[in-house]
């Protein structure tokens, strides 16, 4: 009896300090009411979200008939005026014209989309009721499309509720919103999988976002011969934004060192940090890019290259769209937000513009220099991936053996010399410093902390890449 009752009392000792979320106690009947994490500081759980992806050359001629499927009797349609008068835009307007669909077509997204571009085309969709939505383009315009969606289903919502705080309130997207269909055009951003949509903050001249699961696209079709159409810099820094986003979910902070705990899931971001899911995904996407990214590039009939390429946008979206990214996605958003006259090779716009993938890549040998100590075996498995010999290196030497890496990756893109080619000096680093503060939803996935110091030398050492 003396051991029986040893054994009770041990028991209750556990249960008073067990954690008290939902999967690891048996108190979760207490109701609504109970806190799902009362005693832990860091995440236990990550959950994985992602679009349906349908993947296939030519499959493009099919949203017609899925439009129909669906019951669709108005369809906003949104893309870019380059792209409208291009192939992917037509294939789509005969698909839909063929299975009697009615549509409406808005073609003013902006390339690198700004809160004014986002509002213009959330107005455009508050004006008619939409039953269901399509994007045609890059990551611009799904973005762009996804945040129409979702103001146009919050009709009451202001502008700021849903953008990520603290530039915003950072509501939880409650209500539903209409199906998405997203057609990508390039092989970059991966916004055909994720729920967030990226924009320019004019006010702060830096990027920032919403980001929820309730804004995934209902179905990403990928179709390879769309990408045919990219000029050769835009591949470039599609390609480059593939390329950080495997390496940045891949080396984030993992989801169970992650802050707070949420006290509902509802809370739960949609970057949770890296988890064993997401780390598959990133991984193959960063093997893809390796093999594949300088052949996209120096040839666009490359089918397969480019297929595979497409593929890994995917690959790597749902990888980073739930474990997240980290300082090299937070400071490219002061990079592309504090432009002057800088105006990058291949794009049609008629403003200054350091393109997304372009303005991720240029910090990257200095991040991942930065970051390698608290992860050095992942940063040595990345380099490895991306061509180099990892036999006789030590693990202190992770970090300058990446970033050379990446250097060089870069250096035979014919990628410009770092941040001073795109307009950038020395003087202008307190402003770039200023502008990344506020991107606490990626930076705190860096696996090392970093200080107001720290992001000063990252910039400064991304001056100048060789």
């Amino acid at each position: 009896m003396a051991g029986r009752d040893r054994i009770a009392h041990l028991l209750r000792q556990l249960e008073k300090a067990a954690c008290r979320c939902p999967a690891h106690s048996n108190t979760y009947h207490q109701g609504a009411g109970a806190a799902a994490c009362t005693v832990r500081k860091t995440d236990y759980a990550f959950e994985m979200a992602s679009s349906n992806i349908r993947y296939g050359e030519g499959v493009t001629r099919e949203i017609g008939m899925d439009l129909q499927n669906m019951g669709a009797r108005n369809v906003c349609l949104m893309t870019d005026k380059n792209l409208s008068v291009l192939p992917p835009v037509k294939a789509v307007l005969e698909s839909m014209a063929q299975n009697g669909v009615n549509y409406k077509v808005y073609d003013q997204v902006r390339v690198e989309p700004t809160d004014t571009s986002f509002k213009q085309a959330i107005a455009f969709a508050k004006n008619d009721s939409f039953d269901v939505y399509v994007a045609v383009g890059g990551g611009s315009v799904i973005d762009t499309c996804k945040a129409a969606n979702l103001y146009a289903s919050h009709p009451e919502a202001e502008f700021l509720d849903f953008v990520n705080a603290p530039i915003g309130k950072g509501k939880p997207v409650t209500g539903v919103l209409k199906p998405l269909i997203a057609v990508p055009t390039t092989a970059g951003t991966g916004s055909e999988t994720t729920g967030v949509a990226i924009f320019d903050f004019e006010e702060l001249k830096a990027k920032t976002g919403i980001a929820s699961r309730a804004l995934k696209p209902t179905l990403g079709m990928v179709d390879p011969l769309h990408t045919l159409h990219m000029p050769e810099r835009v591949a470039a820094n599609s390609g480059f934004d593939v390329l950080c986003h495997s390496l940045e979910s891949y080396t984030a902070l993992p989801y169970n060192m992650r802050k707070p705990c949420p006290p509902n899931p509802i809370n739960r971001p949609a970057y949770q940090g890296s988890n064993p899911i997401s780390d598959v995904w990133s991984r193959h996407a960063l093997n893809v890019v390796a093999k594949y990214m300088k052949r996209a590039v120096r040839d666009p009939e490359d089918l397969e290259a480019r297929s595979s390429m497409h593929l890994a946008s995917v690959f790597a979206g749902i990888g980073f769209g739930n474990a997240g990214v980290h300082l090299c996605h937070g400071m490219s958003y002061p990079i592309a937000g504090n432009v002057k006259t800088y105006r990058a090779k291949g794009y049609n716009v008629d403003h200054p513009v350091v393109p997304h993938g372009l303005s991720v890549v240029l910090t990257s040998p200095a991040v991942f220099n930065f970051t390698a100590p608290m992860c050095p075996e992942r940063h040595l498995e990345a380099a490895e991936i991306l061509g180099a010999d990892i036999s006789r290196v030590k693990r202190e030497d992770a970090g300058p053996l990446l970033a050379d890496t990446l250097r060089q990756f870069l250096y035979d893109l014919q990628v410009e010399d770092g941040l001073s080619a795109v307009g950038y000096t020395k003087d202008d680093v307190p402003d770039l410093v200023k502008g990344t503060i506020p991107q606490e939803r990626v930076t705190k996935l860096s696996p090392r902390e970093h200080t107001e110091e720290d992001l000063t030398h990252l910039f400064e050492a991304s001056l100048k890449l060789y």
